[in-house]
C-alpha cells in the first residue's frame, strides 16, 4: 500500500498543477472574453439612463430584436427535429455514400458565411432555381424573414447533428430491444427509452444552434433584404450605428443582445441539469 501511495505521489502530471492551470485558464479567458465584454459594458456607461433606453427601445431596434431572436429560435427548433433525424440516419443505417453525407453536414462549418448567403440568395431569388418556381405561386423567400430563417437553419444544422451523433452511437441498443420484447411500440420505445437519454445532447445542440444564429451576420445580410421594420436584423442595426459613429448607441444595443443571450443560455443549462437529475445522472 505504501509503495502504491508513493508511486502516485511521485507520478508526474502531464499538465501543470491545478494552481498554474487555473491561472492560465483565467488569464486566457480574461484576454479573450472578459476584457472585451467589460469594455462593451463600460462604453455603455457613457450614456445616461434616458439615452440608453432611447437607444434600445426605438421601434426600429425593437423590430430587429423580434426578428433576430424569433428567427433564431425558429431555426434552432427546426434544426432540433431534422438534426436528430440526420444524426439517427448516420448512426443507425448503412447506405452508399454515407461518408459523403456525413462530410456534407460539416459544410456550413467550412464554408464562409458570406458565400453561404450569396448562394442562398441566388437560389431563392426570383430569378433563381427555386425562387423562379415559388414566386409565381405567391411564395417569396428571398429578401423576407422566411429567407433569414432558411439561412439560420443552414448555418445551425451541424451543431445539433454533431452534438447528438456521439450520444446515439454510445446508446445501449439492448434497452431498446428489451422494450420491444416487453411489447412497447416504436413510438413508446423512442419516447420512453431513447429520448430521455439523448435529451441533454438535444438541448445542448439547440442552445449552440440558437446562440450561433443570434450573432449571425454574413449569411443573413445578403438574403434578408435589410428593410427597416421588416427584414432588418439586430447585428445590422449595430453595424449601421457604428458607421454613423454612434459607438455608445451600438454598444447599448449589443449589451441588450448579450444580456438576453446569457439569460436564455442560463435557462437552457437549467433545463439540462433538470434532465440529468430526472434521468438519475449527476448534475
Amino acid at each position: 500500500m505504501n509503495d502504491k501511495k508513493g508511486t502516485r505521489k511521485g507520478a508526474k502530471r502531464v499538465l501543470p498543477g491545478f494552481g498554474l492551470s487555473l491561472g492560465y485558464t483565467l488569464f486566457y479567458l480574461s484576454i479573450i472574453v472578459l476584457i472585451p465584454l467589460s469594455a462593451l459594458i463600460f462604453k455603455t456607461f457613457t450614456l445616461t439612463w434616458e439615452q440608453f433606453w432611447a437607444a434600445i427601445s426605438a421601434p426600429r431596434v425593437v423590430a430587429s430584436y423580434r426578428l433576430t431572436f424569433g428567427a433564431s429560435f425558429l431555426a434552432a427548433l427546426v434544426n432540433l427535429v431534422f438534426g436528430l433525424l440526420i444524426a439517427w440516419v448516420l448512426v443507425r443505417y448503412k447506405f452508399p455514400g454515407k461518408k459523403i453525407v456525413d462530410a456534407l453536414v460539416d459544410l456550413p462549418f467550412a464554408l464562409p458565411t458570406a458565400v453561404a448567403g450569396i448562394s442562398l440568395t441566388a437560389l431563392l431569388a426570383g430569378n433563381g432555381w427555386v425562387g423562379s418556381i415559388l414566386e409565381p405561386l405567391g411564395i417569396q423567400l428571398a429578401f423576407k424573414p422566411a429567407g433569414i430563417v432558411i439561412a439560420l437553419i443552414f448555418i445551425g444544422l451541424p451543431f445539433v447533428v454533431r452534438t447528438v451523433q456521439p450520444v446515439l452511437e454510445d446508446a445501449e441498443k439492448e434497452l431498446e430491444e428489451a422494450a420491444t420484447c416487453l411489447g412497447a411500440t416504436r413510438w413508446q420505445t423512442f419516447r420512453l427509452v431513447i429520448l430521455p437519454s439523448i435529451m441533454p445532447a438535444l438541448l445542448t445542440g439547440f442552445a449552440m444552434a440558437f446562440a450561433r444564429a443570434v450573432g449571425e451576420y454574413g449569411s443573413v445580410i445578403f438574403i434578408a433584404g435589410n428593410m427597416p421594420m421588416v427584414s432588418e436584423i439586430t447585428p445590422l442595426i449595430i453595424i449601421g450605428k457604428l458607421e454613423q459613429y454612434d459607438y455608445a448607441g451600438a454598444t447599448a444595443v449589443a449589451v441588450v443582445m448579450l444580456v438576453i443571450s446569457f439569460v436564455l443560455l442560463f435557462v437552457i443549462n437549467a433545463l439540462q441539469a433538470w434532465q440529468r437529475r430526472h434521468a438519475g445522472a449527476p448534475a
